[in-house]
């Protein structure tokens, strides 16, 4: 049962790696992409519009697939909300380093 789990899920990553919303999030993780994180998280207001629709559509009526559209909306939102702080983090980080390097290659001149 273990191994039919993570079978399965290590399938769902090698399809799901290719995600739009996965992509743009592997390209703001990158050196270049870093400063785009905060910008980013202003994504998740629509998903979370968009989310909203759907939870009203449902609610007059609509089709209970819709319920599937809700979770992926809500799921991506989240995951642009939180690139925010870590894309701030890793940054602060690649900065520091860089300094640092900077500053120890001056020493040894």
């Amino acid at each position: 049962m273990l191994r039919m789990s993570v079978a399965l899920s290590a399938r769902g990553y090698g399809v799901l790696r290719y995600a739009p919303t996965n992509l743009l999030l592997n390209a703001i993780r990158t050196r270049r992409g870093l400063k785009w994180g905060v910008p980013a998280m202003l994504l998740a207001v629509g998903y979370f519009y968009a989310a909203s629709i759907c939870t009203t559509i449902i609610n007059d009526g609509g089709p209970g697939w819709l319920y599937l559209l809700v979770l992926l909306f809500v799921w991506n939102a989240f995951k642009f909300l939180w690139i925010g702080p870590v894309s701030l983090l890793l940054l602060l980080t690649s900065r520091t380093r860089g300094c640092r390097e900077d500053c120890l290659s001056e020493g040894a001149k």
